[in-house]
């Protein structure tokens, strides 16, 4: 039976998942739409391949419906920022575009760097990312090597935790407004600091309300049953 013949789901809800690192947002999806045989899955906001960590799938018409809420909501990460080499994609998938000296850091300067980041701040948007210019996704026409204008947002930006661990590496955790790209905030770091840079670790840990404490282990997930899943499908919680 193909996926858009399928009945609504037996349960309506939300299934947290944490992510594995190197699978897309779309597998998690996909391999959940087979398990519990049914098309009506969406999600509170996708994640980068190299991230890990919290997915939130809204399962059936009642969760799906209120899909633009939970897209809207905000979310905590935490990251490792590699200093003085940049790449195109702003993170460890990326092609090395750019490197620089990174000049003695300080656990004082790094946090102050954060704290002249914080509150609302115009951040720059990755070309590699999901935003449509002219009906076609950034990565894409970065794929193709399409010059693209430098395009910004503006997002709420709360620095929770900053540690220079290495002279080059530093470990934040970050909780930020719906629309915020922590690839653009670890680059925007490294130049406050004088130097560039690019993200070798992310990993979601909240969304709203929700952890990832109380996510199922994707990595089970190819492995997990129909009455198993969906014995994780919680009542929708905004």
């Amino acid at each position: 039976m193909s996926l858009k013949n399928l009945p609504e789901p037996q349960k309506s809800g939300l299934l947290l998942i944490d992510k594995p690192a190197d699978f897309s947002s779309h597998d998690i999806i996909a391999i959940s739409r087979r398990i519990l045989k049914t098309k009506k899955i969406g999600h509170s906001g996708t994640l980068d391949p190299m991230a890990t960590g919290l997915l939130i799938l809204l399962i059936g018409r009642e969760a799906t419906k209120r899909q633009t809420a939970f897209l809207t909501l905000s979310k905590t990460y935490s990251a490792v920022l590699k200093l003085g080499l940049e790449t195109d994609t702003w993170d460890a998938h990326g092609s090395a575009v750019n490197q620089m000296p990174v000049p003695p850091v300080t656990q004082a300067q790094a946090e102050q760097a954060a704290q002249n980041l914080s509150g609302l701040i115009r951040q720059p948007i990755p070309f590699f990312s999901a935003k449509k210019i002219g009906g076609e996704h950034m990565y894409d026409l970065a794929r193709k090597g399409k010059e693209m204008e430098r395009r910004y947002n503006e997002v709420t930006v709360e620095w929770r935790k900053i540690q220079l661990t290495k002279p080059d590496e530093i470990e934040f955790t970050v909780h930020c407004s719906c629309g915020t790209y922590v690839r653009s905030l670890g680059f925007l770091l490294a130049q406050a600091l004088g130097t560039t840079g690019h993200l070798t670790a992310l990993r979601r840990l909240e969304i709203g309300p929700h952890s990832v404490q109380n996510a199922f282990d994707g990595n089970l997930l190819k492995e997990c049953d129909l009455d198993t899943l969906y014995a994780r499908v919680e009542s929708v919680n905004v």
